[in-house]
């Protein structure tokens, strides 16, 4: 399989390969971090505003939360070591599965948190979306007719 940065079939070439792995590598590392607080110490991650909001806890629910990030982590991972273009977009659509209808939970429980804490988790969340959408957007092959793209042989007559 080709790599990102080798496919000439990608829009932006290097740089694109650059803010790619980077991207990947961010997101890759907050779910390693996030999953191993949780897995690890559940109690500790529950008791955080943002996660615990006033509900009663459950171990078994924040452990397993805490398996599902390390398991995104290693297909994100996975695409920022390869560079290969489905393994990056199965890594970003992986999270964004999660990502997007958690944000959208928590724009419904956000009645549970005071008020200052409120817009800090919202914006980490919409982040949270936003970065792997433009992301998985970097992934897409250039359009027809952009420079360097092979163009239709016009007849002489």
């Amino acid at each position: 399989m080709k790599e990102l940065g080798t496919d000439p079939a990608v829009r932006g070439g290097r740089r694109t390969r650059g803010w790619l792995r980077a991207g990947l590598a961010f997101l890759a590392a907050a779910q390693l971090g996030v999953g191993c607080w949780a897995l690890l110490f559940p109690y500790s991650f529950f008791a955080v505003p943002w996660v615990g909001m006033g509900m009663a806890y459950n171990v078994h629910l924040v452990t397993d939360y805490g398996a599902m990030s390390l398991a995104t982590s290693v297909a994100l991972g996975a695409g920022a070591l390869t560079m290969q273009r489905t393994v990056i977009r199965t890594g970003l659509v992986v999270y964004l599965v999660f990502a997007v209808p958690h944000l959208v939970i928590h724009i419904r429980l956000v009645h549970h948190l005071a008020p200052g804490e409120r817009a800090p988790l919202l914006a980490a969340l919409t982040m949270a979306v936003l970065i792997p959408a433009v992301l998985l957007g970097l992934t897409r092959p250039p359009r027809q007719g952009v420079a360097g793209a092979a163009q239709p042989v016009r007849s002489r007559t």
